[in-house]
C-alpha cells in the first residue's frame, strides 16, 4: 500500500517524524508540493495524507487507486468533499489535538500585550536598566488581567479551555456561540453585547460562511475604545484592512494575530508594522507534544479505516 504525504514540511521536523506511518505502508514523503505537482505525485497512491494541499478534481484526476485521504488538520476546506464522495474516497480529519496549545498561545499573546515582557527584555538588553535612576523603571505601561472582561467568540473545545484559564486569572468571561452551552464561569450573550462589553475579544470559531469576514469595520467599531482583539482561529474571519484602520486610528488598543487570510504572509500584508499589533506565524498549534498527538490521531484514523471501522469521517 502506498501512502503519499504531500506537504510533510508543514508537520514534521527532526523532533516529529513520519516513522509511525512507515509501519503501515510504503511512504512517499514530499516536503511541500506545488498545486501543479500534486496530480503526478499522487497518481499511484492508495492513501494521501495532507495538511493544506488542495485536493480537487484536478489534483486527483490520475489517482485511480485512491481510497483514503487523511488530514493533518481539523478543518477540511482544502478538500473537495463532493468530488471525493463521488469517487468513493473516504476523508478523515483530526480533531481536538491542539486544544491546550492554542489556549496556551492565546494567553501568551494576551500576556505579552499587557505585560510587555519582550519590550522590557529589550530595554534591559540595550543596557538601559543599568542607567535607570530607579530599580523599577516604568517605561511601558502594564495592566492586570484580573477584573477585565474577556469575550470569547466560539465555545468549542478551545474556547472552553480559554475560558478556564481566564477564570483562573479572575477575569469576567462572556461568550458568543451559535448554540447554548452551560460552562462554569461563562455567561453567554449576543455578539453585539460581547463586542461592546469586552476588554479583550478572542476568536475561536471555525471559518465558514457565517464567520467569514465577521470582524470588519462594523464589528471593530462596536468594540470598546482601547480594547484588545485576538485571533488564533482562521485569518479569513477578519477583514485585515478594517483591523489595520481600527489599530491606526487608536480605536483598538492592540491586536494579537496568529493567522492571516494568506499564509505565509504576503510581502504587502497591510498588518505588517501596524500599531500595537503582535503577529506570530500560525504556530499556536505547533508545540512538539501537540504535533505528536496529531500524528497519533492520523495514524489511528488510518488503522481504523483499514480495520473497516473508520473514525473522524467527514466524507
Amino acid at each position: 500500500m502506498k501512502i503519499v504525504l504531500t506537504d510533510a514540511k508543514t508537520v514534521f521536523d527532526s523532533q516529529v517524524t513520519s516513522d509511525p506511518l512507515k509501519a503501515i505502508g510504503m511512504v512517499s514523503e514530499y516536503g511541500l508540493l506545488k498545486y501543479d505537482e500534486v496530480a503526478e505525485a499522487v497518481a499511484d497512491a492508495d492513501m494521501i495524507i495532507c495538511n493544506k494541499t488542495l485536493m480537487d478534481s484536478h489534483t486527483l484526476r490520475f489517482a485511480e487507486k485512491l481510497r483514503y485521504i487523511g488530514l493533518f488538520a481539523t478543518g477540511y476546506n482544502n478538500i473537495d468533499i463532493l468530488y471525493c464522495r463521488s469517487r468513493g474516497i473516504t476523508v478523515c480529519n483530526a480533531g481536538s489535538y491542539s486544544t491546550n496549545s492554542v489556549a496556551q498561545h492565546t494567553f501568551a499573546l494576551i500576556l505579552e500585550h499587557y505585560n510587555k515582557t519582550a519590550m522590557y527584555d529589550q530595554y534591559v538588553q540595550q543596557g538601559r536598566w543599568k542607567r535607570s535612576p530607579t530599580f523599577s523603571p516604568f517605561v511601558y505601561p502594564l495592566s492586570e488581567l484580573a477584573g477585565k472582561t474577556l469575550g470569547i467568540v466560539g465555545l468549542g473545545a478551545i474556547g472552553q479551555a480559554v475560558a478556564k484559564i481566564a477564570v483562573a486569572f479572575q477575569m469576567n468571561v462572556i461568550a458568543y456561540n451559535r448554540s447554548e452551552k452551560n460552562i462554569d464561569g461563562v455567561r453567554q450573550t449576543s455578539l453585539d453585547e460581547l463586542l461592546k462589553a469586552s476588554d479583550i475579544v478572542t476568536v475561536h470559531c471555525p471559518l465558514n460562511s457565517d464567520s467569514e469576514k465577521m470582524f470588519d469595520s462594523s464589528a471593530f467599531s462596536k468594540m470598546k475604545q482601547g480594547a484588545l482583539f485576538v485571533n488564533t482561529a482562521r485569518g479569513g474571519v477578519i477583514v485585515e484592512k478594517d483591523l489595520y484602520d481600527a489599530l491606526m486610528s487608536g480605536h483598538l488598543g492592540g491586536a494579537c494575530i496568529d493567522t492571516l487570510s494568506v499564509e505565509p504572509m504576503e510581502e504587502n500584508c497591510i498588518l505588517m508594522g501596524a500599531k500595537n499589533c503582535i503577529i506570530t506565524p500560525h504556530i499556536a498549534w505547533a508545540p512538539i507534544e501537540t504535533r505528536r498527538r496529531l500524528l497519533d490521531i492520523v495514524t489511528n484514523n488510518i488503522l481504523q479505516f483499514l480495520n473497516g471501522t473508520p473514525v473522524n469521517v467527514v466524507s
